[in-house]
């Protein structure tokens, strides 16, 4: 199957797979030079909106939300998640089990390892000197990193594995691995293993690797809504 317009490629789509009207798939892309079809896996869900290129390669179970793309010479691996109004743009290697978030937007040439996370916002930015592109290449976020809403990510930078860029930060230079930063420019706080829940009920992340990943996350019950925040402790 492919989309009804003219230059559009061939799509083969996994077993499975439910793809909602108003879906453009194998759509041709504008550079030239670029052909090749459009291979989804197995049980992908793309909900209406979402438009997929020409020359992609995506993994089993990819999900869109609504009106979410993704360019061109992208390779994106299976299990990942790509939310309502987000952006893949084209060149990107991107791996395993990787949640995007909503309004989201992934510049040329980005590589993303297996289990990260972008929040809602994150904007990547891949030219050091905008137009000319000759060296344009956007950052390297690896395994398990996890960046903030509302972030910025600068060219050419490494995220390291299992970091946490707090919301907001605009990243200019490198993260060491394991390393919490926040702020602009971002700057390091302290391990990741350091974060405290502010009510206590859980430790967040024990040798990098967040709750959710944990035995001790079945245990804990969520805090009934609305969650109300404690009060800061007086410094």
């Amino acid at each position: 199957m492919k989309c009804d317009v003219p230059g559009a490629a061939e799509v083969r789509l996994g077993a499975g797979a439910i793809v909602d009207p108003g879906v453009l798939l194998g759509y041709p892309s504008g550079r030239p030079g670029v052909s090749g079809y459009a291979r989804i896996g197995g049980g992908a869900r793309i909900r209406a909106g979402s438009i997929i290129y020409a020359a992609v390669d995506i993994g089993d179970d990819f999900e869109t939300g609504h009106h979410a793309v993704v360019r061109e010479e992208n390779r994106i691996g299976s299990h990942c998640t790509l939310w309502n109004s987000s952006t893949i743009d084209y060149g990107c290697v991107i791996g395993d089990r990787v949640r995007i978030h909503c309004n989201v937007y992934i510049a040329q040439f980005t590589r993303i390892e297996d289990d990260v996370f972008l929040a809602p916002g994150v904007t990547i930015a891949n030219d050091p000197h905008p137009i000319c592109a000759k060296c344009m290449q956007g950052p390297t976020i690896r395994r398990g990193a996890r960046i903030g809403v509302n972030v910025t990510l600068l060219p050419l930078i490494t995220i390291g594995v299992g970091a946490l860029v707090g919301a907001g930060s605009v990243v200019t230079a490198d993260v060491p691995d394991g390393m919490l930063v926040a702020g602009n420019p971002a700057r390091i706080i302290g391990p990741v293993d350091k974060l405290e829940c502010p009510f206590g009920i859980v430790i967040p992340y024990e040798q990098g690797l967040d709750v959710r990943r944990r035995p001790e996350w079945a245990t804990v019950d969520p805090l009934p809504r609305p969650v109300i925040r404690p009060p800061k402790a007086p410094r």
